[in-house]
């Protein structure tokens, strides 16, 4: 089977990507699709419970984003160098895209906020990330706090006001790179509602790594190789979902993160049971889904991996018909854009 990345390809005028979020978070638009028939009907995401059933279960990814970009200088000379913090590999031991990357040789050391952090490379790899092992005094995430700032998407050339806006109401679990954007959407108060209303909710960790994003280069899609993120499927969640199922209900994913985390564990051990691992899952046309029964998601870029995992849920012509019923509708895209409820 050929698949081709043109294939989902769309046009997007420029002046349709959201460049900062929408106050409250729930005030934003919500296109509802039929997964089977395509039909689409547009709300606001502030009445999803008018669209969900008691019985219902949203799963959420509750990861919260570290302020993962930092800017310093080398110790030797004083020049400037930016890191990513990609993933922990250990105690202060992270996994890192820099640049300028020639200046990262092993043992070279820089210095972020004034000596605040200090960062050691002790390996290039391969694929030119590096390893850096951090010194600091004190908790290395009180620092990262104080020195890092929130690894905005490329395509957002605003400034961010208040970091808290990048991260769901839900987030706990240290560790992503990225934010699980469709959970922006919800409030406190939503949450809430939806548990009066006998709508069950549940958490899954997925770390979003920035390899989520990383564009498809190959022509092929099959030959996209994606990027390991580490996932945690707690026990209370799987129990849930697996009570959710017997019972009639539907297990909903906010999110393309927490998809992956279902559907992975689901394809890997042939049942929602608790596990944590890596998963590199891609999901494109074709995928036979083993969990989820429905998803909520934000629109996502041309030709990315997350499209193509919403064109395997809802099926290619009705997704490339919401995208272009959403462009002639101006709808709000990407990060801090609009919400899309495929059910």
């Amino acid at each position: 089977m050929e698949l081709l990345k043109s294939d989902f390809y769309y046009d997007l005028p420029e002046e349709l990507i959201a460049q900062t979020p929408i106050e409250p978070r729930n005030a934003s638009r919500m296109m509802c699709v039929d997964r089977i028939t395509g039909a689409i009907t547009h709300d606001h995401f502030y009445n999803l419970c008018d669209h969900l059933k008691k019985g219902d279960l949203l799963v959420m990814n509750d990861s919260r984003v570290i302020p993962a970009r930092l800017y310093g200088e080398k110790i030797e000379n004083g020049t400037f160098i930016e890191f990513l913090l990609l993933e922990q590999k250990g105690d202060k031991l992270w996994e890192i895209i820099c640049r300028p990357g020639k200046k990262a040789k092993v043992s070279t050391r820089f210095s972020f906020g004034g000596g605040r952090l200090i960062a050691e490379v002790v390996e290039v790899k391969d694929d030119g990330n590096r390893i850096v092992q951090f010194e600091c005094e004190g908790n290395f995430f009180t620092a990262l706090e104080d020195v890092g700032q929130m690894p905005l998407p490329p395509y957002i050339k605003e400034k961010l006001e208040n970091k808290e806006r990048y991260q769901t109401v839900y987030s706990h679990e240290l560790g992503s790179a990225a934010a699980p954007t469709a959970g922006l959407h919800f409030t406190e108060d939503m949450l809430e509602d939806l548990r009066k209303r006998g709508i069950n909710t549940a958490f899954v960790t997925l770390h979003v790594g920035l390899g989520t994003f990383r564009p498809v280069k190959e022509d092929n899609v099959l030959d996209h190789k994606m990027h390991s993120e580490h996932y945690y499927l707690p026990k209370e969640t799987a129990d849930l979902i697996n009570q959710t199922k017997a019972a009639g209900g539907r297990v909903i994913a906010v999110g393309t993160t927490t998809c992956r985390t279902l559907e992975s564990v689901a394809t890997f051990y042939g049942d929602i049971s608790e596990h944590e691992g890596y998963t590199d899952i891609f999901i494109y046309p074709s995928y036979k889904f083993k969990c989820i029964d429905g998803l909520i998601t934000n629109f996502h870029l041309p030709e990315s991996t997350l499209i193509m995992l919403v064109s395997a849920f809802m099926g290619y012509d009705n997704t490339m018909n919401a995208y272009r019923t959403a462009v002639e509708e101006k709808y709000r895209f990407f990060s801090f854009g609009d919400s899309m409820c495929i059910l």
